[in-house]
């Protein structure tokens, strides 16, 4: 981890999305990238104005090589994201040597939930789930619906969220951990309104990163790809998804980058398996260049305990669902949720710093060397 100071902390985690998008195109605009902006035309920020996905490009633009760094996929996680793409750009404007890869920033792959503060889309979408095969029906998930309603209660009262938690409780011991931890997070397209719902067809988001790898990794037979996420894992240490085929040419290839300590680790998920997921954005960026080999990684930092994390997801559904919540509680809540996602302490903002730098400049340096 590369030792970081709360001024540089400070320069780079942002507030709010329009701060931290401005701040990204001033560190873009240092670093001489190339600019690509994406307007989203069918949703607009919580105070009316324009929402983009913005991309910065740096590099040879025949590079064979790529790294891929991506942020709020998630929106509230993209102010870690963000501030990591942002010390890049800022390393990078210094650098002596000229790049021998193309490095392909994207902020905030999810605009709405990056400015709402909701890990979903306008949709209700986790964009981490809607990255599927749309031409075939969506993979069931027939468990969720005796779930549904002990992880998302209708009603937002202390009462209401002990009996939904009891049931929660009963349902784990009943069917078991690994279960659990399966059923709520592996996706599921069947409830709208509900937990990790990957949609009913393609978002905006995912057609952007389609249109992105189209007009920036075009030619790119080899990509290091991360993907930025908060929430699981211990607090302000770096939690790696790889997934690529374990044991795999991609697998290991990402142990190499990142130790195999790390990218083999069985934390995260309170001692469950991890989860079979479907529709990730890992697996869109294969999809949108075929003919590209794709290593890389979901990588997490951990915030608060998983039961606090559980009371943050039911706050974000219920801010998008309850009409019946008084919008005088609207704020704090949303601040509550922010904290549990991005922590506001700068202990926990150098530390997650600190990391991220170190493992973009591992992934730098491995896509530079992959052949």
């Amino acid at each position: 981890m590369q030792p970081v100071s709360i001024a540089l902390a400070s320069s780079c985690f942002s507030p709010s999305y329009a701060s931290a998008r401005g701040r990204f195109l001033l560190a873009a605009d240092r670093a001489g990238a190339r600019l690509d902006i994406f307007t989203n035309t069918v949703a607009r920020g919580p105070d009316g104005g324009t929402l983009t996905t913005d991309v910065a490009v740096l590099g040879p633009p025949d590079a064979q090589n790529a790294l891929v760094i991506v942020s709020g996929t998630h929106g509230p996680e993209g102010f870690v994201g963000s501030a990591a793409q942002i010390a890049l750009l800022d390393a990078l404007a210094t650098q002596a040597q000229a790049l021998d890869v193309r490095v392909v920033l994207v902020h905030a792959i999810n605009p709405w939930g990056f400015a709402h503060i909701s890990r979903t889309t306008e949709n209700n979408v986790d964009l981490n789930r809607n990255f599927i095969d749309w031409r075939s029906p969506p993979p069931a998930n027939p468990p969720y619906a005796d779930l549904h309603p002990l992880l998302c209660p209708s009603e937002w009262s202390p009462q209401a969220i002990e009996a939904a938690n009891a049931g929660r409780d009963a349902w784990t011991v009943k069917h078991g951990l690994d279960a659990y931890v399966n059923v709520t997070s592996r996706g599921q397209y069947s409830h709208p309104d509900g937990l990790h719902y990957g949609g009913i067809g393609r978002e905006w988001s995912n057609l952007t990163l389609e249109t992105i790898i189209e007009r920036h990794l075009d030619g790119v037979k080899r990509i290091a790809l991360i993907d930025w996420h908060t929430g699981l894992g211990e607090p302000g240490e770096p939690f790696f998804l790889c997934f690529n085929e374990r044991g795999g040419p991609g697998w290991e290839r990402a142990c190499g980058w990142w130790g195999r300590e790390s990218v083999e680790t069985k934390g995260g998920f309170e001692g469950a398996g991890r989860p079979s997921y479907s529709g990730l954005l890992f697996h869109g960026v294969q999809q949108f260049a075929p003919a590209a080999e794709v290593t890389g990684a979901v990588i997490e930092f951990g915030t608060r305990s998983r039961a606090e994390m559980r009371y943050a997801l039911q706050i974000d559904h219920c801010l998008r669902f309850d009409a019946t919540l008084p919008k005088s509680q609207h704020a704090a809540m949303r601040e509550q949720l922010l904290d549990a996602f991005s922590p506001f302490s700068p202990g926990w903002q150098r530390s997650v710093l600190g990391h991220a730098i170190a493992i973009q400049q591992q992934a730098l340096q491995g896509a530079a060397g992959w052949r």
